[in-house]
């Protein structure tokens, strides 16, 4: 399967779903990083207008989007976001998480910053980026708390439920989807990896929907 080109499609929210903080932090990871607007947006699999879009706080990105910026730039989501966890704390207690929406996802960090590794708890609704299929370097692993999941990997269409886990590698072509109108939540790991070749395709994929 090859990579889809990402749209340019317009944030589903009004201004107040547009998260305030992540502008600047965006601009400020991209110069820390010595990278231009261009060759940001090319690792990260968005076209210059769109991440300049992110930037001046005109676009709210999704949490893919986040996802792939966060691997461009070798740091986490929780960072761009302009979270802080206390001196990479090796607990991280419930009252801290503080649950952030993406895209129409809504995740709490469950893992400390500056890490190799990323961990989230992460609500996905039914019909929220059920079309977004990512392409990216690393590691992906995931644990299916509650509802029903479908994930397709490849060709392949797999449904799990509660107890489930799944573990593959992020160059396989994949896209997550709650099965359930009531959504599903998950456990969800990811490795952090800086990569000119790190890109995020969006788009649906030929052959309908699984």
């Amino acid at each position: 399967m090859g990579c889809m080109s990402a749209p340019e499609t317009p944030s589903s929210g009004g201004p107040d779903e547009i998260l305030p903080v992540v502008a600047p932090h965006l601009r400020e990871l991209r110069r820390r990083a010595s990278l231009t607007l261009e060759a940001a947006a090319r690792d990260a699999g968005l076209s210059p207008a769109h991440l300049s879009r992110l930037e001046t706080g005109q676009r709210q990105p999704s949490l893919p989007m986040l996802l792939a910026l966060a691997r461009t730039y070798g740091t986490t989501v929780s960072e761009l976001l302009g979270e802080t966890v206390g001196d990479r704390d090796a607990v991280v207690r419930a009252a801290d998480m503080e649950p952030t929406g993406a895209g129409g996802w809504t995740y709490w960090q469950a893992g400390a910053s500056g890490r190799s590794l990323q961990a989230l708890r992460v609500h996905v609704p039914h019909g929220a980026q059920g079309d977004i299929v990512r392409v990216h370097p690393g590691e992906e692993w995931l644990y299916v708390l509650s509802g029903r999941l479908r994930l397709r990997l490849g060709d392949t269409t797999h449904r799990l439920g509660p107890g489930d886990s799944a573990h593959f590698d992020s160059l396989t072509p994949h896209r997550i989807a709650a099965q359930d109108p009531d959504g599903v939540d998950l456990l969800f790991v990811h490795t952090l990896l800086q990569s000119p070749t790190a890109t995020l395709c969006l788009g649906p994929l030929t052959g309908g929907t699984p």
